[in-house]
């Protein structure tokens, strides 16, 4: 357990973590010369669905009492330390410095400790509050460690995560070190502090004690609108009421300890942390123009303290690489309230990596239980009007229900057929995930990847999926690089016209006529898989065929001109349109997975064209086969309907298997 118990100078020995040292160009250029060395397919020791601490997080009780023990206690200068519950990192981790805020506790992160340490070798800056180091020493310190572990290796990223104050010290240090490949992660940085109306606050209350203004701080500092919103939405995911109204009340207990601890300050703390922060944020505003590194702005649109949001708009003009995670119904202390995820943030804007450039391949990074949990919430009334039901095919040719079919390991190609909008790919991700704990990576459009901005916190969108679940742009380097890797691709040649197809062309494959993808399969003796899957016309119903569009006026000329626009597949003579759709009474998806077939005897394919060919007709009249054999088989299904799942469900439970058709 991570303690600062005093005296931390003691104990700081015990709290390092010998550091290891990786060679990231190296190591980089040895994975790729062996295809990833298929040791990349466990992402370098991090197993698919990993615990990451966020689902058993202390609750603040916790950091009230180290904060009141460091309080009395702690002394000495300020230091670095490893948090020892954030464990050991994986393999060639990036280094993260956590940089606090103005109270300067190192603990402030504690809710992300085994997160952030599964994935970055972490460390925590502690500035004791007895302490008076000036703010440009602080700089000096925290440029002293960059530029030591910078010239160590050169070619690997160091993260900052400035919290509040911290985030000015971050861009202090990005600002005189342009040279260095770093990232800031900036949670509410006070570099509006002049702006904010907190000194006049403070000035009004002058008259009474220091005390007396920190607890003023501290009740604007803590958000009840959080807590209540938390609780209520934990009964609304299946908590017990008692249990989420207890850690409601226990929260707010912990807080109100909070006063013990103000008596125990010194006197002249409060002036001198305003006169610290006040002169961090001018130090940090005048050499912004500086920065150079990533940056990205995590935000509490509910901060109390500080106008946070309207500063991410300000600083995302002034910083060339900026992106901005906004969150809502959150206060200035982000980092101490629920339902902030700081490591899937970082991995759904494309900011991980372990070298100088990021990777879509190498530098991934499997989805955390905790990440699951939140598409399921995010995806749950999906899951409730489809309730998918999955088979597969053995060797010896029997469907059976479930994956039991599907090869455990890779490398594997699974090939199938799109359902409009693609709105197949979820689910099917997801049931790999439970049933199998295997990451499938999807190939999709580069249109699916773009690069966003800004981004707010009410759950995550498609294009968060499409990072957490490892997908890539469709680009052959891509394919052959997971391939190599030993993973599982997911693959779908029919691309967009399968999923914006016209009225009536449902459950019809629009392949192309290259077989490219059985020979990259061949070359690596991948296993291919044929699926195919049905349903979407017992949810979706479209309005209108491309017939009726072109029709209408003006109508041909403006999907031509957004076709062109696009570009998405030249081979296709389909104009592009998002097609007009209504939900229907839901009815069932169904997917089938086919028999295996493996590519270790069709080597031929790789120089004549004539086998590559047959094979690709192969799989493709798996795909149509099965497809048909779903939609016979559908009818069977006496809880194909909503209603029947529904009462089924009510007498087993909600989380019951429902039965499906017998194969």
């Amino acid at each position: 357990m991570a303690t600062l118990s005093p005296p931390l100078h003691t104990q700081a020995a015990a709290l390092w973590r010998p550091r290891r040292q990786w060679h990231g160009s190296l190591e980089r250029t040895s994975c790729q010369l062996k295809h990833a060395g298929r040791l990349q397919a466990r992402y370098r020791g991090l197993e698919p669905l990993y615990d990451d601490g966020y689902q058993t997080v202390k609750n603040l009780d916790y950091y009230y009492e180290s904060l009141g023990e460091l309080v009395e206690h702690d002394s000495g200068p300020p230091r670095w330390f490893c948090p020892v519950d954030a464990g050991s990192p994986i393999e060639d981790a990036p280094l993260m410095l956590y940089l606090p805020g103005v109270d300067g506790i190192g603990m402030g992160l504690f809710m992300h400790h085994k997160a952030l340490g599964r994935i970055f070798e972490l460390r925590c800056m502690h500035v004791p509050l007895h302490d008076r180091t000036p703010f440009e020493d602080l700089v000096t310190m925290v440029e002293d460690v960059v530029r030591k572990e910078h010239a160590t290796s050169p070619n690997k990223p160091i993260y900052l995560l400035g919290n509040s104050f911290g985030g000015c010290l971050a861009l202090a240090v990005a600002s005189r070190n342009p040279h260095i490949d770093l990232t800031l992660v900036l949670v509410n940085p006070a570099t509006s502090y002049e702006k904010s109306g907190i000194q006049q606050l403070l000035s009004f209350f002058s008259l009474f004690s220091d005390q007396a203004c920190m607890a003023i701080t501290a009740l604007l500092n803590y958000n009840i609108d959080n807590e209540v919103h938390m609780a209520v939405s934990s009964m609304i995911n299946g908590k017990h009421p008692l249990a989420a109204l207890n850690r409601l009340t226990n929260n707010m207990s912990s807080f109100l300890k909070h006063s013990n601890i103000l008596d125990k300050i010194p006197e002249d703390t409060l002036k001198w942390k305003m006169k610290l922060i006040k002169r961090a944020a001018s130090y940090a505003n005048y050499r912004l123009q500086s920065v150079q590194a990533e940056v990205l702005l995590i935000v509490s649109c509910g901060d109390k303290l500080l106008p946070s949001k309207a500063e991410a708009d300000r600083l995302q003009k002034l910083l060339p690489k900026c992106k901005v995670y906004f969150f809502d119904k959150h206060g200035h202390s982000l980092l101490l309230e629920y339902g902030v995820h700081v490591a899937s943030i970082i991995k759904c804007t494309d900011l991980y990596r372990h070298s100088r450039r990021y990777h879509r391949v190498f530098d991934y990074i499997p989805p955390s239980a905790t990440e699951l949990n939140e598409v399921d919430k995010a995806t749950r009334d999906l899951r409730f009007r489809t309730c998918p039901a999955m088979y597969s095919t053995l060797e010896d040719g029997t469907v059976v229900r479930g994956l039991a079919g599907v090869p455990q390991d890779g490398p594997v190609l699974l090939v199938g057929n799109h359902m409009l909008l693609g709105i197949e790919l979820i689910s099917l991700a997801a049931e790999f995930l439970r049933l199998k704990g295997i990451v499938v990576r999807g190939i999709a459009h580069t249109l699916l990847f773009p690069s966003k901005k800004r981004a707010w916190s009410e759950g995550h969108d498609f294009f968060d999926f499409l990072n957490l679940w490892g997908g890539v742009p469709m680009m052959y380097k891509y394919i052959y690089e997971l391939l190599g890797a030993g993973e599982f691709v997911l693959l779908y040649p029919g691309g967009h016209r399968e999923a914006l197809h016209c009225k009536g062309e449902e459950h019809r494959l629009f392949w192309p006529s290259q077989a490219e993808f059985v020979r990259l399969a061949a070359q690596f003796n991948a296993t291919i898989v044929p699926f195919g899957v049905v349903g979407e016309d017992d949810l979706l119903q479209l309005l209108c065929t491309f017939e009726d569009i072109r029709s209408a006026p003006f109508g041909k000329e403006m999907m031509q001109a957004y076709s062109n626009h696009l570009k998405l597949r030249e081979d296709v003579d389909h104009e592009v349109f998002f097609p007009g759709l209504y939900l229907k009474m839901p009815g069932r998806f169904y997917y089938q997975f086919g028999k295996p077939i493996p590519t270790k005897g069709w080597q031929d394919v790789l120089t004549n064209k004539q086998a590559a060919n047959d094979l690709y007709m192969h799989v493709k009249s798996e795909v149509e086969r099965i497809i048909s054999y779903l939609l016979e088989k559908r009818t069977e299904d006496k809880y194909r309907s909503l209603i029947p799942r529904m009462l089924y469900q009510a007498a087993r439970g909600p989380t019951c298997e429902v039965p499906a058709f017998d194969p």
